[in-house]
């Protein structure tokens, strides 16, 4: 400890002065070789949460960085740590230095935060929290200096690296990461692999849509051979819940995921050079002084904090204002049960009626539109829409030259001169946003495409949704405009498949728990016709869920717009108390909380909106789940309006009153829903 000490002394001495000892020639290399070897061990220093029970421990090892994580319990023997996080490695190496080994702790230093922002396109329209913060300073052989940054959380832990300006050189290519996450041996996953790069439907992927596998061990290999992406669920057994992720990527750096695990390590991973057609570099480059995006991981005994958990918005700022007042809700439409059939006029018509009918703010235009309906009639359907209440969204094709998807319009959105035009004429047309598609990458510059978007859009006040893309990583909060994306395994493959079908309840149990808790998720489900075609007739891709299932997902599925898989035939062919209930069911959340449930088994989750909260569960077990709920956000006495199915999926509403204990006995068949309203 002396040793140490005396070390950092010493160091601390020789680099004042703005580091003018580090000029110093030959005449110093011994006595500075001997500082270097004292600095390069580090006892570890530890970091608690505001409620002092999530810690963090820093520490140098042999001149290597590393981090811990975990939490304190209390038992019968006194207070331990829980440790989820092992030691795990910290460092990158970039073209103008390695900051992974041979590094000496220069000096930390230790602070608070307050968080406060409103976000009405999340999970929690209000946060307003404290964090604790660590900064530990580090400096390699070449005696080049970088930082890691912690903010430690209640439940939440973030850290991203700092460089600043190297001397003269004022920008640095990021070569790789040794940013790595430790599990302890006794770990399962639930993790969803990343694929190979330009593959499926005309080479579009990856586009984050591969299935998910459920307490996996952890060596077990990922299907492409490419790791997983972003966020992954851990299980450390007894212990608890690790959730991982990063968020505040933009155009100032590359989408990461996670390497397949060697020895319970996974380690962070930048895109494959195949992506995007091959074009741009997968290492990512910014300028100097700069950041890398934040690594994030929520740590918990129980799922409560993982369902929960607010940090992908709570590091990161917003990336430009706007002037612009977006209007979120509910929407239709066609393409998900009428397919590319339904792109004509007529239906397109037919829909906004529905819209209307229903009390909804917009339909969704999907693909082919520019050919089959044509942008004059588009300007009449728009004009027609607004005098009903409705808005327009329009499907695009990001597509210049990296994958071959044929659907129109294309060539519009990847170039700024033709996305300008685009968007000019979308707003003097009245429309409301668009949906862009096929973004298949992770490179810095495919970011670089989704912040352009973005940035363009709202010059003209337009809402931006991304298909067959990647995940969100903070966007909410950083882009005013941005509403939600896909990246996952959603709706149209309901339409296209019954193994999608079969296992909907399967994935609707996973959601909550990993891909929609992290970001907005647009699912575009909710259907209430037995069959996936615009009759709704015994062919094609049958729904196994059931009536309360459907209604049930559009509470657990959070996107501040959802367009939902409801057809004109429902007015009347669907019960009236499905109906009744998708026409007062909000978009928008202020607040969530779990109930109860297991990923990939069953899921029961709280969201309130204003001063009224809806309680949504699902189950995909073989066997019937029959348990009993605490609901402490209405009073004894509450009388509530409860959606629940029978054994044969046939679904009812009655009204219950709440008893004293505030407590529910519920029951939900396999494939079955259950809501209840107060």
């Amino acid at each position: 400890m002396k040793k140490n000490f005396l070390a950092a002394i010493l160091l601390a001495g020789m680099m004042s002065a703005g580091g003018a000892a580090w000029a110093a020639g030959e005449a110093d290399a011994a006595p500075w070789a001997a500082v270097m070897a004292a600095a390069a061990q580090q006892d570890e220093k530890t970091v608690t949460s505001p409620d002092g029970v999530t810690f963090l421990k820093v520490g140098l090892k042999d001149g290597r960085a590393y981090y811990k994580v975990g939490y304190y319990a209390d038992g019968k023997e006194g207070r331990k740590e829980v440790m989820m996080l092992e030691e795990s490695p910290l460092g990158l190496v970039a073209n103008i230095g390695d900051f992974s080994r041979d590094l000496v702790w220069v000096k930390e230093q230790t602070g608070t935060r307050d968080i406060r922002y409103d976000l009405e396109r999340s999970k929690a329209s209000r946060v307003d929290k404290k964090a604790n913060t660590f900064t530990v300073r580090l400096a390699n052989a070449k005696k080049q200096e970088m930082e890691v940054e912690f903010v430690v959380e209640d439940h939440n832990v973030a850290f991203r690296y700092f460089l600043p300006k190297q001397g003269g050189t004022g920008s640095v290519r990021v070569m790789n990461e040794t940013t790595g996450f430790r599990f302890p041996g006794k770990t399962t996953t639930f993790l969803t692999p990343q694929s190979d790069a330009m593959i499926g439907w005309k080479r579009t992927k990856p586009s984050y849509e591969e299935e998910y596998k459920a307490d996996a061990p952890m060596d077990t290999p990922s299907q492409y051979g490419h790791g997983y992406t972003f966020p992954g669920l851990f299980h450390v057994g007894e212990d608890g819940w690790v959730l991982v992720s990063e968020t505040g990527v933009d155009s100032r750096y590359c989408g990461s995921r996670l390497s397949d695990a060697q020895d319970g390590l996974y380690t962070v991973a930048f895109p494959m050079p195949e992506e995007n057609n091959g074009n741009g570099t997968s290492e990512p480059a910014f300028a100097l002084p700069g950041h890398t995006p934040w690594r994030t991981l929520t740590v918990s005994r129980d799922l409560a904090p993982i369902v929960e958990t607010t940090v992908p918005w709570d590091v990161v700022e917003p990336r430009f204002a706007t002037e612009h007042k977006y209007k979120y809700g509910r929407g239709t439409w066609s393409w998900i049960i009428g397919g590319d059939n339904s792109m004509n006029y007529d239906e397109q018509k037919r829909y906004v009626d529905f819209a209307a009918d229903m009390g909804y703010e917009s339909v969704l235009v999907d693909a082919w539109w520019d050919s089959r309906v044509g942008y004059e009639r588009i300007a009449e359907l728009a004009r027609y829409a607004a005098g009903k209440g409705v808005g327009l969204y329009l499907w695009y094709n990001s597509n210049g030259y990296w994958n071959d998807a044929p659907q129109g319009p294309r060539g519009r959105m990847h170039n700024t001169i033709a996305r300008h035009r685009e968007m000019k004429w979308m707003k003097e047309t009245g429309i409301r946003g668009i949906k862009v598609d096929f973004l298949g990458s992770d490179k810095q510059q495919t970011m670089q495409l989704y912040e352009d978007i973005l940035a363009d859009a709202n010059d003209y006040g337009l809402m931006v949704i991304y298909h067959g893309c990647t995940l969100p990583r903070g966007w909410e909060r950083m882009y005013p405009n941005f509403v939600a994306s896909e990246a996952v395994l959603a709706s149209e493959n309901l339409h296209f498949s019954q193994k999608s079908c079969d296992a909907e309840a399967f994935n609707a149990c996973l959601h909550p728990f990993i891909r929609n808790t992290v970001a907005s998720m647009d699912f575009g489900g909710s259907a209430l016709n037995k069959y996936y075609n615009a009759k709704n007739e015994p062919r094609g891709s049958r729904r196994v869920t059931s009536d309360v299932y459907a209604l049930a997902t559009a509470v657990l599925f959070q996107s501040p717009v959802q367009h939902f898989a409801l057809t004109p035939n429902n007015l009347t062919d669907a019960p009236a108390w499905a109906i009744d209930f998708m026409k007062q069911v909000p978009a928008t959340w202020d607040d969530v909380r779990f109930i109860d449930g297991y990923p990939g088994k069953y899921v029961i989750l709280a969201r309130r909106h204003g001063d009224k909260w809806y309680v949504a569960g699902v189950n995909a077990q073989q066997e019937t789940l029959k348990t009993e709920i605490t609901l402490p956000m209405w009073a004894s006495g509450t009388e509530l309006q409860v959606y629940a199915d029978d054994k044969e999926l046939q679904g009812e509403v009655k009204s219950v009153k709440l008893g004293k204990k505030q407590t529910m006995k519920v029951t939900i068949p396999c494939n079955g829903g259950l809501l209840i309203v107060g």
